[in-house]
């Protein structure tokens, strides 16, 4: 059966694709699920989410992406579109036991960490898409035709399987690549540090110097006094009185943590975390230079230059795989984001109330936007805060005359 397949795939002029690289390629990490870096060190996703930072970031972003709502809105009339089945996977639930929020934040988390989130619908006899489920990234290919159509490959139990672009979510970080995978040298370098310094801690002895005698001290004698001298003054008996006989001295030796500059070289590791990651610093809970007027801005920031090229990935990648070409020109994806944009509810509040003395947005936009019902006489732009009465008035005199 094989030589017949390959028969018929010669024939229909169907080449597979061959690659070839040395064990020292980062290719070839990536096979077995590590990442190298110049320095000779190589450490898988897993092992970059041990970094504080890169944990920080990642949750950041992905849950971020994942709890903000999501809705499916009517071009011409600005109306969410309930009834659409589209609604339902992207707004309520993904498939029966994953919530659309969830789905969202699992594959936000695959694309920072393994270059790509990846999720198959499931669709009715008629097309209609019914579920989504994520995939292993690990089990994906993406590859091109010909012609530049993008298609994919699953590896499953039964083998491989392809899929056109329209019936697979996909979400790509920025340069097709995961942070980690960019910014490996910096990620190998913080977690050499924090390896150092565990081992410093865990090694050192304290007090922590020289110790003098008088006369000469043979060897097996000093193997014994340094096996006493450690066993007395390190782990959790650090910090104890030592007694010292027979003329012995002791001379400090004075190394900090600053002396070594290891708070300065870890502090700017956070820096480079933020940098990979396109997150502001305050947001990784790095506040040496925080203010409560650059915080705020940096979460504005957080909003334009980090959050937003995602939620627009998600937002194409749901119209892509969801909406028709023609659904997609009555209907559009949007990301509710009002929440993130707003500190404090006096300043909400007074934003609705310049909007609605403008004519700019109704009671029941409003009210929407707090989360409460309509209101019958609430889808009107008159401006709460005028009489109009006078006018009436006026206006009905002149009629009568």
């Amino acid at each position: 059966m094989t030589g017949l397949l390959d028969t018929v795939k010669s024939a229909l002029g169907f080449k597979p694709e061959v690659k070839s690289f040395s064990l020292s390629d980062d290719e070839a990490f990536s096979v077995f699920g590590g990442i190298s870096n110049i320095g000779g060190l190589s450490f898988s996703a897993a092992g970059a989410m041990r970094i504080p930072a890169v944990a920080c970031a990642v949750a950041l972003i992905s849950e971020t992406a994942g709890t903000l709502p999501v809705k499916l809105f009517e071009r011409e009339t600005k109306a969410t579109a309930k009834d659409h089945p589209a609604y339902h996977l992207i707004h309520d639930e993904a498939n029966p036991w994953t919530s659309a929020e969830a789905l969202r934040t699992t594959l936000t988390a695959d694309a920072l960490l393994h270059g790509a989130g990846y999720a198959v619908v499931v669709r009715a006899a008629d097309g209609t898409p019914l579920e989504l489920h994520r995939l292993d990234p690990a089990a994906v290919q993406f590859k091109h035709d010909d012609d530049g159509e993008p298609y994919y490959l699953l590896q499953t139990a039964r083998g491989t399987v392809r899929y056109a672009y329209t019936e697979i979510l996909h979400i790509q970080p920025f340069f097709d690549a995961s942070p980690i995978s960019l910014g490996r040298e910096a990620l190998a370098t913080a977690a050499a540090l924090s390896g150092h310094l565990a081992k410093l801690l865990a090694n050192g002895a304290s007090p922590g110097g020289i110790i003098t005698a008088p006369k000469t001290v043979g060897d097996e004698a000093k193997v014994k006094l340094k096996k006493a001298w450690t066993d007395t003054h390190s782990g959790p008996k650090s910090g104890g009185v030592a007694l010292l006989d027979e003329g012995m001295a002791y001379q400090q030796i004075t190394m900090t943590l600053t002396d070594a500059q290891f708070s300065e070289n870890r502090l700017e590791q956070i820096h480079e975390v933020a940098r990979i990651f396109r997150v502001p610093p305050t947001m990784l809970f790095e506040l040496s230079r925080s203010t409560w007027s650059n915080a705020e801005e940096m979460q504005r920031q957080f909003i334009q230059t980090t959050l937003r090229p995602w939620l627009n990935k998600w937002q194409a990648a749901y119209a892509r795989v969801l909406l028709t070409p023609e659904e997609r020109r009555a209907y559009y994806v949007e990301f509710i984001t009002e929440d993130l944009s707003t500190v404090k509810l006096a300043e909400r509040a007074t934003a609705y109330g310049q909007f609605r003395s403008m004519g700019a947005m109704t009671a029941n936009e409003v009210r929407g936007g707090l989360n409460l019902p309509a209101h019958a006489e609430g889808n009107t732009l008159q401006n709460p805060y005028t009489t109009t009465g006078a006018n009436d008035a006026a206006k009905k005199e002149s009629q009568d005359a």
